[in-house]
């Protein structure tokens, strides 16, 4: 058995963040007080595929590695958290749960956001996570899919993360999920899928809901998770166009207090003071007298449901609360001390399908199997940003002319903060470093 320290030294060495979401760095969520571990395969934004694949193909692999993290972390159960409805997933989960007497397997719903950390543990373990606190504080620690297989990617090969599993699809000829040297832009990889199918293609990276409009000439990082391909009219694209002065003044002028953003809010649901209609009134008002909905925003997971889903005005509450919680926290505000309230009655009754998802989002024509391919990838070059987790940005450890091979660290975590290591994603040699990313391109 592999000690805690030993563990949280191999993962941090190794650059292993969450493989998605923010990427925090996965050592800071290995911790003796953590009593509980799940594994996060809802994979809830429409189109994403890569985790249940992952899962799938590499079920015994990931279930061997949460054994070996709960026996040096000290912790009584593992739940696999898994929609029933990836029925092959569950299938290959169920075929090894014998070999591991302290896992279990945790079937949920197909709604959406299943995948919230407080929405999941809540579903698998009845606990709701105190407002604007993390899983440890209720004895839990939630890893996904891709970041536990780097974790024992790094427990048995020595391999830190070089390579990203991403979902290429939409508007894109041969949907695929492929397994990418971290660095490659945004147009070689959708090239990957056979390019695109529409002219003047829009590229969104990660999911339909949280995710962000980008450039073909974006980079992938360790967080990627999806490239989805849109026409330029598409609504998901027209709606994360907006402008949030535009926003604020449509909602001046038609916001009717509906209360559906906050009927449908998932962590409203849960008992957190997070109530998107009663900002809206604030907002829309310029009333500054009751400052409650304002630091309430802290308490906001963005799961975009409110903006994306539930008002039927389209306005945008998601987008106007984080501008004003980013205001907030840039003048040095922090989340105020609340207690969660109880779970609301009506909450099996909300929870929002992922099939009326999809319909209303227009996406339901790229709902297609995108299979997973690990052949290997051949580039010419690739740039590393020296960020791609949470916290400080690596510090290079390379220069312009040197030869690196793949694995080699070439950037090391910042000293006295939460950082981790980059690594070189190819062989070649280092064209170009500065203090935001490492070029290297193939020698030939």
């Amino acid at each position: 058995m592999i000690e805690i320290n030993e563990l949280i030294s191999v993962v941090k060495n190794n650059g292993i963040c969450g493989a998605g979401g923010a990427g925090f760095p996965s050592y800071g969520k290995i911790d003796a007080r953590a009593k509980t571990i799940i594994l996060n395969c809802a994979e809830c934004e429409p189109l994403l595929r890569l985790h249940r694949q992952v899962l799938e193909k590499y079920a015994y692999e990931i279930l061997s590695t949460l054994y070996q993290m709960a026996l040096s972390i000290g912790c009584n159960e593992v739940i696999i958290g898994v929609k029933e409805a990836y029925k092959q997933t569950v299938e290959a989960v169920r075929a090894h749960l014998r070999s591991f007497p302290i896992i279990s397997i945790g079937l949920l719903p197909e709604v959406y956001p299943a995948g919230d950390e407080v929405v999941l543990i809540h579903e698998l373990t009845g606990k709701v996570v105190p407002p604007g606190s993390i899983p440890i504080q209720v004895g839990v620690a939630v890893f996904n899919v891709e970041t536990v297989f780097n974790i024992y990617q790094a427990l048995n090969f020595k391999k830190p993360v070089t390579h990203k599993f991403i979902t290429i699809t939409g508007e894109v000829a041969q949907p695929v999920t492929k397994y990418v040297p971290l660095g490659m832009t945004v147009a070689d990889v959708v090239a990957l899928a056979g390019g695109e199918t529409v002219e003047d293609p829009v590229y969104l990276m990660g999911g339909p809901m949280t995710g962000n409009l980008c450039s073909k000439y974006d980079l992938i990082t360790k967080t990627s998770n999806a490239i989805i391909v849109l026409p330029e009219d598409h609504p998901v694209v027209q709606k994360k166009r907006e402008n949030t002065q535009i926003s604020m003044k449509r909602a001046m002028a038609s916001c009717c207090q509906c209360e559906m953003c906050t009927d449908l809010c998932p962590r409203n649901l849960l008992g957190h003071p997070i109530e998107p209609h009663l900002f809206m009134r604030a907002a829309t008002s310029g009333t500054t007298q009751d400052v409650g909905p304002f630091l309430d925003t802290f308490f906001c997971c963005s799961c975009g449901l409110c903006e994306m889903y539930s008002c039927n005005q389209g306005l945008s509450p998601r987008s106007l609360i984080a501008e004003y919680k980013a205001g907030l926290r840039a003048n040095g505000v922090k989340p105020p001390k609340v207690e969660a309230g109880p779970v609301k009655r009506q909450r099996s009754l909300r929870r929002v399908p992922i099939s009326r998802l999809r319909a209303r989002l227009g996406l339901e024509k790229y709902n297609v199997k995108a299979p997973i391919d690990e052949s290997v990838i051949i580039v010419d070059q690739v740039k590393e940003k020296l960020s791609q987790h949470i916290g400080a940005p690596a510090v290079p450890v390379v220069k312009a002319g040197d030869v690196v091979k793949e694995g080699q660290k070439i950037a090391e975590a910042a000293e006295n903060a939460l950082s981790l290591p980059i690594h070189a994603s190819i062989d070649g040699i280092v064209t170009d470093v500065t203090n935001r990313d490492i070029t290297i391109r193939v020698q030939r």
